[in-house]
This record gives C-alpha cells, sequence and structure tokens, in this order.
C-alpha cells in the first residue's frame, strides 16, 4: 500500500482504502475483471492504456493481493488475470461510482 499515510491518516480505512485503489487504472482493471478473467491485451484494448502503465497497475494489484495472474504451461505462454476474494469485494464500490457518475456526472 501506498507509504504517503502520515500521521492519523494512517489509522482511518477510507484513507487506506483509498491510497490502495485511489488511481483511475486500478479501479477501471477491477471493472474489467468483474466479469471474469483476462488477458493482458484485452485489458491494454479496452482501456486503451499503455503496456507500461498496465503493467505496473497489475503488479500493484498483483502485491496487494487483488488481482491473481495466472500462467497457462503453453506455447506461446497464456497469461490470465483474475479478481481474487479481496479483489471482488471491491465491486460494491465500482458499483457505488458507476452509479454515482450516472446520476451526477454528464458527457
Amino acid at each position: 500500500m501506498s507509504s504517503s499515510l502520515h500521521g492519523s491518516n494512517a489509522l482511518c480505512p477510507v484513507a487506506r482504502g483509498a491510497a490502495l485503489v485511489g488511481d483511475l487504472y486500478i479501479l477501471l482493471i477491477v471493472r474489467d475483471l468483474a466479469d471474469g478473467s483476462k488477458r493482458f491485451g484485452e485489458l491494454e484494448e479496452s482501456l486503451g492504456v499503455t503496456a507500461r502503465t498496465l503493467t505496473a497497475r497489475l503488479r500493484m494489484l498483483e502485491t496487494e493481493q487483488i488481482v491473481e495472474r495466472v500462467v497457462y504451461p503453453e506455447i506461446p505462454p497464456r497469461v490470465e488475470y483474475s479478481l481474487t476474494i479481496k479483489g471482488r469485494d471491491l465491486l460494491p464500490v465500482i458499483e457505488a461510482l458507476r452509479q454515482f457518475g450516472e446520476k451526477w456526472t454528464h458527457e
């Protein structure tokens, strides 16, 4: 988790949660994995993000045990990402953000 939390913020669960998932791409990766496993290329295309950015976010999500990476012993190797139980616990947060965005933001 982010080491930028200081003082009483480090004790606040809202601050800790925001530090963990407060990045736009983190939230969108979790959103995209809500329907099941995806390959790197599928996520990259869906998000319109650079490979470097996606790799960094996926590594962080793996470290935090929100996403798991499965490598299949095939040639060429197939790698898929999916949500862990911890990651699935974020889905109501994603849904609340979706509902808020639909109600209060406009294109």
